[in-house]
Order: structure tokens, then sequence, then C-alpha cells
């Protein structure tokens, strides 16, 4: 439901289900996910139909894919 790019290729994520999850966009692989390395295109996420898209639609990743590939997020841990 939402998304927040953090520094290091973080991005915080927010679900449905009401959890907030850390993902890290630089686990990523494949040539399609090497331009999320450039700040500019990274910091600038969009949702569409619940799915995180970035350059105008050309990179995208799952909702499930980031669910799977995140982990809890604890406030305490992010400043």
């Amino acid at each position: 439901t939402a998304v927040k790019p953090l520094r290091g290729g973080m991005m915080l994520v927010s679900f449905s289900t009401g959890e907030t999850r850390l993902f890290d966009t630089t686990l990523l692989q494949g040539s399609a996910f090497a331009p999320l390395a450039d700040e500019k295109i990274f910091s600038n996420p969009v949702l569409f139909h619940g799915v995180i898209t970035w350059n105008n639609g050309e990179i995208d990743i799952a909702p499930e894919t980031v669910y799977r590939d995140s982990y809890a997020y604890e406030s305490e841990m992010v400043m």
C-alpha cells in the first residue's frame, strides 16, 4: 500500500495486511534491476496496482516477491 526508499537500496514497504517490512533491492538479480543502482531511479518508486515500479514502469517487482524476501520492520531499527 506504500513504499518509501531508504539509504543503501533499502525500502520500507507497507502491505495491505497492515505489516511494514524492509526490502533490500541490492539483492535483486539480473540486468533488468541494474538501473536501480542509479539513485535517481531508485529513489522514485511508483505503486501501480500494488506493484512497485520504477523508470516509468520499465522495472517492476511483484508484491509477493517483495513480501517473501523482506523482513519485519521494527521502528527502532531505522532512524
